[in-house]
């Protein structure tokens, strides 16, 4: 039997259990996840997204995947960015890729493969994909090392990842209203627009556990990445990390 724990938020539970809950989640908020992200950033997740795609410097023929897609977003940034790539948009969650492909014209989707899979065990032979992006979900994946791996092994070499996700401010006065805000309001505005208290009251426990910069750039090479660094936005509320598979 089992007995390995994990975090759920705050909460410690069966590993086995973090997936099926985490997807219940994404599942529960799916159609009101786009505005509920432009409420709670106060839009700013548009601005975070675009520094992104601007440091990832997509090149034409390039084949990307995007894990954790969730509704599209930043696929279609990509796209806008350079139509003549390839991009593989994997989620585990079904509803939430339903939603991506309506935000598509039927010409896009020729430029991208909707792929339902987990992070953890991507259906991808080794080397594929020049550039790896996980844009705010590697914090919901239960083995956050299995994640990597699978990242480093599809890349080719030369390949680089990527991943921007919410991380530890580096001021204090800051880290104090960030912290205010995510424990009383998130969950609040959550109930209020999703109708959906407890999903966005994991959202802020899930940010407050997750890894801070250095232990996550520490993973990143653990894994074998290298020339490895990250970029603060923000602050540090959120952060993006590069590595590059040599």
């Amino acid at each position: 039997m089992n007995n390995l724990k994990t975090n759920f938020g705050k909460r410690k539970i069966k590993v086995e259990k973090k997936t099926p809950l985490v997807q219940k989640l994404f599942s529960e908020v799916s159609k009101k996840y786009n505005l509920m992200n432009d409420i709670m950033s106060f839009g700013t997740h548009r601005i975070w997204k675009k520094r992104l795609i601007e440091i990832m410097n997509i090149n034409s023929n390039e084949r990307i995947i995007d894990v954790g897609s969730g509704t599209g977003d930043l696929s279609k940034i990509i796209l806008k960015e350079n139509k003549n790539v390839s991009i593989y948009s994997v989620d585990l969650n079904l509803k939430m890729l339903n939603e991506a492909k309506k935000q598509f014209n039927d010409q896009q989707k020729k430029k991208i493969k909707f792929i339902n899979a987990n992070a953890e065990n991507l259906p991808f032979e080794n080397n594929f994909f020049d550039k790896y992006v996980i844009s705010f979900c590697l914090r919901n994946v239960t083995y956050i090392e299995k994640a990597l791996y699978e990242s480093f092994r599809v890349l080719k070499p030369g390949g680089i990842f990527y991943c921007l996700e919410f991380s530890a401010p580096t001021s204090s006065l800051v880290d104090i209203m960030y912290s205010k805000y995510k424990n009383k309001l998130v969950p609040f505005i959550g109930e209020k627009v999703a109708n959906n208290r407890n999903a966005y009251k994991y959202l802020e426990e899930s940010i407050s556990q997750f890894p801070n910069q250095k232990i996550l750039l520490d993973k990143i090479n653990n894994v074998g990445f290298e020339k490895t660094s990250y970029i603060n936005l923000f602050d540090g509320i959120v952060s993006i990390h590069i590595g590059f598979k040599i």
